[in-house]
């Protein structure tokens, strides 16, 4: 499958990954930045997931452009998994399950963060914990899905590496 340079998903995904292998960064470093990106991406907590990603990054020392890239991407299936990973987090821990909806929680937030924070703190805690418990599984399965793609791309870039430099000796 050939990609269309001129696509959106080319400019905006593929080019900036092979930006970065061309400058050396090493297709590990590049697919734990991937795996965290998208699993940071959908951390249940709405306006966190840039801070986090700094932090993340900061303290593995990942690929900051990359990681931020697959987190922004993630963002709708944050806003889908917001709900699920509460409820999930609530059912675990045997709780009653608390009546909202995600309109209901941007309204009260807006209305009056510090009584929303004080509401619906422990159910943020029971979602937080569900995702992290989710994302023991899916960080390895994602860097073991995105790493061999990576490794791919590398080895087309260094075989039209080589073909350019033979046809420049030419």
């Amino acid at each position: 499958m050939t990609l269309n340079p001129e696509s959106r998903f080319y400019r905006w995904v593929v080019r900036p990954i092979v930006n970065q292998l061309k400058q050396g960064t090493s297709p590990e470093k590049l697919s734990w930045s991937v795996s965290l990106g998208v699993t940071l991406g959908i951390f249940p907590i709405m306006g966190s997931t840039s801070i986090v990603c700094v932090i993340i990054g900061h303290l593995f020392r990942l690929n900051q452009p990359i990681l931020h890239l697959f987190k922004t991407f993630t963002y709708p299936l944050q806003l889908a998994l917001i709900l699920v990973y509460i409820r999930l987090g609530q059912m675990s821990n045997g709780v009653p399950l608390i009546k909202f909806s995600i309109p209901q929680l941007i309204g009260q937030f807006k209305n009056d963060p510090a009584q929303f924070a004080s509401d619906f703190g422990m159910a943020a805690l029971y979602g937080i914990e569900a995702w992290a418990i989710s994302a023991i599984f899916l960080i390895p399965i994602l860097y073991i899905i995105s790493l061999p793609i990576l490794k791919k791309l590398l080895l087309k870039l260094g075989h039209s590496a080589t073909l350019r430099e033979k046809h420049e000796k030419a």
